[in-house]
């Protein structure tokens, strides 16, 4: 999804507003969903549980997620909440990075500044508006403990509904803060080191600024600012704690952010922090392989068909 947002083109040396329109949101809505529905959510499950599990090695983490429901287990809390995550949380990110990194550019920082910058501002607007409750649902339903063959097991709604009559809005908010850490550093350096990498693929091949790069190009530069992104995978396993509902002996009932970094540290020490690098390293390169390639062929596809541009 890195390069989803658009830099703003260059006129003259100015940078020029890049128009945002709907058919775009809604590409962006759809090739989420496809990301999520295919090979994302299991990412996001393997990565979860690992985090979560942090005893756990990749193929014990396998076989417990394949025991709770059989291929249907890599799919826990897709329906509803990676669902309406996905459909959300494009529009919003779009909007956000692409104003921010506009007003940027037109200040004259470089692209990678301007990149963070929009990045960030992305970033946190997703976890305030969209993002905090499905992510925190989503954590819930791929860690909370589920009786094999239970007739009377909880729907996820009656999950959600019992935390909501017994802790309120910020029950099921629980971790946002987190997610926003996250998702402030994930999007500023997945944009500012994609734009990085797209100058320098730029000086290398002595490309004009005006001239579009490739595909090709800018899938490798995504994949670049993509790949150096995971450097904040221990914000991740504090997110991931915060938001889990294993019951573990000595494990703090109210948790912030300062003391669920403390029990991961005394629990696993620096590895701890790293758990499932791994998984959310292949889930970044999905999402970019989906946003980047599918995303531009069917933009490209929708503007051909309705002639918008």
């Amino acid at each position: 999804m890195t390069v989803a947002v658009a830099s703003p083109t260059t006129v003259q040396g100015t940078p020029a507003k890049k128009k945002v329109n709907f058919a775009n949101l809604g590409v962006g809505a759809a090739m989420n969903m496809f990301e999520v529905t295919t090979l994302g959510q299991p990412f996001e499950v393997i990565k979860t549980h690992l985090a979560a599990n942090r005893q756990d090695n990749m193929v014990t983490a396998f076989k417990k997620i394949y025991q709770r429901g059989g291929v249907a287990g890599f799919y826990q809390g897709l329906i509803p909440w990676a669902w309406i995550e996905a459909s959300t949380k494009g529009a919003v990110l779009i909007f956000a990075a692409s104003e921010i990194e506009y007003v940027a550019r037109g200040s004259g920082v470089s692209p990678f500044t301007a990149g963070l910058l929009g990045g960030m501002g992305g970033g946190l607007a997703q976890a305030y508006t969209t993002m905090g409750f499905c992510t925190f649902m989503k954590t819930v339903e791929i860690t909370r403990h589920k009786a094999v063959g239970a007739a009377a097991e909880q729907s996820t709604f009656a999950v959600a509904s019992e935390i909501f009559k017994r802790e309120g809005i910020r029950g099921i908010n629980k971790g946002v803060n987190a997610v926003a850490v996250r998702q402030c550093t994930n999007w500023g350096s997945r944009l500012g080191l994609s734009r990085l990498a797209e100058e320098s693929i730029r000086n290398i091949r002595g490309t004009d600024q005006s001239i579009p790069l490739t595909a090709w190009e800018k899938i490798a530069a995504s994949a670049i600012g993509g790949g150096l992104s995971i450097w904040n995978q221990p914000i991740e396993v504090i997110r991931v704690e915060m938001q889990s509902q294993l019951k573990t002996v000595g494990r703090p009932e109210k948790m912030t952010i300062a003391n669920c970094a403390r029990w991961i540290w005394q629990t696993n020490g620096l590895k701890g922090f790293y758990r499932g690098s791994v998984p959310r390293f292949g889930l970044g390169m999905w999402q970019t392989i989906c946003m980047v390639a599918g995303g531009d062929a069917l933009k490209k596809f929708v503007n051909e068909k309705y002639g918008k541009n």
